[in-house]
């Protein structure tokens, strides 16, 4: 994952969820200076007043004026934001449409946990697209803690956990954490590194925190279940999930161990496709 962003997805169905995952999607914009696609997918087309209030919001984290023109936020900020409202009965169906056709550097979306993960990967709608269109993807879970305050833009990224395993190899995950995580903050944060097993598997010295060495926690027992209890113990800020390279983030989700860790995960949770 390049953390040199140019595009980002944030599907919205304008729910309070998704305003979370909004802030989130506008704060990295901001951080990437890049652009900014927010996609809504109903049986009618929304209108443009429905859509999240970028200059609000902006105005109300002081990186804005009231009456500030687009384009004045384009220059100043680095920041084109497109309102794209497409008619469709099957929202996932229409993301992934979507993204066949326009790319996408990061999608971040909101999950209502087992029954939104279900709703948004139900039948074959991921097999035919993501299998050769691996994005990462930031998932925002409901009740589950952000990095990013809507009320402030204030972004609170400590600690991050990478849960690594011998298939994807660790490193390119790592790695593409560490960048995000710098693009965010502008420095390093610390990095936890989980195997749930007897032996860890190798990790190359590049993706150590730069204290020291690279230490990988192992722990026992249910892998979904270490997981998350790993990211409560650690207070972590995110939990960043390798997923296999051949697959795309989504198709790869299905009945896989991300999928689980995502629905109960008590903050969000950053796919990472494999290099």
């Amino acid at each position: 994952m390049n953390a040199s962003f140019r595009s980002i997805l944030h599907p919205t169905d304008f729910s309070d969820l998704s305003g979370a995952a909004f802030a989130h999607a506008l704060r990295i914009a901001l951080a990437a200076r890049c652009k900014l696609r927010l996609l809504h997918i109903a049986e009618h087309n929304a209108e443009a007043s429905a859509f999240p209030n970028v200059q609000r919001l902006l105005v109300q984290w002081g990186l804005s004026e009231e009456g500030d023109p687009p384009s004045a936020v384009s220059t100043r900020l680095g920041l084109d934001v497109d309102n794209i409202s497409l008619e469709g009965k099957n929202p996932a169906q229409g993301i992934v449409g979507f993204l066949s056709e326009h790319t996408s550097d990061l999608v971040v979306i909101a999950t209502h946990g087992r029954d939104g993960i279900d709703h948004w990967l139900e039948g074959s709608v991921s097999e035919a697209v993501f299998r050769g269109a691996a994005i990462p993807t930031l998932f925002m879970t409901h009740g589950a803690r952000g990095f990013v305050s809507q009320v402030s833009g204030d972004i609170r990224l400590k600690r991050v956990l990478v849960p690594v395993d011998f298939a994807p190899a660790p490193g390119p995950a790592i790695e593409a954490v560490r960048r995000f995580a710098r693009l965010m903050t502008g420095g390093d944060v610390i990095m936890h590194l989980v195997h749930v097993g007897n032996t860890a598997p190798p990790v190359p010295a590049s993706s150590s925190n730069a204290a020291g060495p690279p230490s990988v926690m192992l722990r026992s027992g249910d892998v979904v279940k270490s997981i998350v209890d790993a990211a409560i113990e650690y207070d972590v800020d995110f939990i960043g999930m390798p997923t296999a390279g051949h697959q795309g983030v989504l198709d790869a989700l299905r009945g896989s161990t991300t999928e689980r860790v995502i629905r109960h995960a008590p903050c969000p949770v950053l796919a990472v496709p494999a290099a």
